[in-house]
């Protein structure tokens, strides 16, 4: 009906392509504000006795959306779910789509959150639940849960997005605990296979020990793969 309450969604995938639904929560009171931020990394180059820094771009930081959840079931309000228990069932129910880790896949489950125009593929971050009213059992009755969430996608789906193919242009990236060099080529390319061309271009005896820190150059693309 329009002009009808649209409460924000909250849905659960167990593949990082986002292409099935596995559970699905919506809130009970939507958030009353949320935050949406942006960081962009650089590295802070400043040569010996100069007056300034000369920051380069390393790279785009994650986003991060950040907001307070009321669950309240004092009766003040109707509610989607069954209050026997309290808050107690739909907190469980929200832990189990974001915190529990997943036999199959080895994490927590990918979400996505919609609310308007907030359409955010993500990943839970942080959660803390805060209750504030029980009833004589000790039975919550309200709380808060503050959440953050931090975005997620495929390394296909960023290196589509950044589109750092370009041909004409050599790509200087910092290399971070956990890289691999095949995996930094396929961020970068798309494809992983040019690792060994990449180790050839910087002289890496092996490819294998990435020293963290370390700025590594991705040639251009041109001709087959090494």
């Amino acid at each position: 009906m329009a002009g009808s309450l649209k409460h924000m969604r909250i849905d659960a995938y167990d593949k990082p392509d986002f292409s099935s639904v596995v559970d699905t929560l919506e809130v009970w009171i939507n958030p009353a504000s949320y935050t949406h931020d942006y960081g962009i990394k650089h590295n802070n180059r400043q040569a010996q006795g100069s007056s300034g820094a000369s920051p380069s771009f390393n790279r785009v930081c994650q986003e991060t959306v950040a907001f307070d959840l009321i669950v309240d079931a004092t009766g003040v309000m109707p509610t989607p779910d069954s209050t026997a228990n309290g808050v107690t069932d739909v907190i469980d129910h929200f832990k189990r789509m974001t915190v529990n880790v997943q036999g199959a896949i080895h994490q927590p489950k990918y979400l996505k959150l919609t609310w308007a125009q907030l359409q955010f593929q993500c990943v839970l971050s942080k959660l803390n639940v805060a209750y504030t009213l029980f009833r004589p059992d000790g039975t919550p009755l309200r709380a808060k849960l503050s959440v953050t969430f931090i975005s997620f996608a495929t390394e296909v789906v960023l290196a589509k997005k950044a589109n750092l193919q370009s041909p004409d242009m050599t790509h200087l990236v910092t290399v971070f605990a956990g890289d691999t060099l095949p995996g930094l080529c396929y961020r970068i390319y798309g494809d992983s296979q040019y690792y060994l061309r990449v180790a050839q271009s910087n002289g890496l005896a092996d490819f294998r020990q990435l020293l963290p820190g370390t700025q590594l150059a991705f040639p251009p693309l041109a001709g087959g793969a090494a």
